[in-house]
């Protein structure tokens, strides 16, 4: 049982992930409804460079903001299917999908709003009970 927790656990992170992602490059669901905003942050540039615009940036940090849950789905659903000994021997295997979930759940919690709060919430509860199950 703890082996699926761990897939349903990160499976979530990824999908949520992938979501973000398309919505990033394919839909104008990251856009703000104002379209002078788009207008002012195509038209400034960040205070750390004037390489980029805040819009480009915008756009770059939404998308590499996706890879992390992705990347963490693509190690941890085949570590959980082919080499889930290695987790249940390891305090740092069973319990980093945990942490990592944690983090992400406080980030949702301050800054970003209910749908990936409650899929990261499913998430950390399934990777809190798969620890109690690995550890006790």
């Amino acid at each position: 049982m703890d082996q699926i927790l761990i897939i349903i656990g990160a499976a979530i992170l990824g999908l949520l992930g992938v979501v973000h992602l398309v919505y990033t490059f394919f839909t104008p669901r990251f856009e703000p409804y104002d379209p002078a905003a788009i207008e002012a942050m195509q038209g400034s540039t960040l205070r750390l460079t004037r390489e980029t615009t805040v819009w480009k940036a915008w756009i770059g940090f939404n998308a590499s903001h996706s890879f992390g849950p992705m990347l963490f789905a693509a190690i941890y659903i085949p570590l959980a299917l082919w080499h889930m000994e290695l987790i249940r021997g390891s305090l740092w295997f069973s319990n980093l999908p945990l942490l990592l979930g944690l983090g992400y759940l406080v980030l949702a919690r301050c800054y970003w709003f209910r749908i990936p709060f409650v899929g990261i919430l499913l998430s950390c509860l399934c990777f809190a009970a798969a620890a109690v199950m690995i550890h006790f």
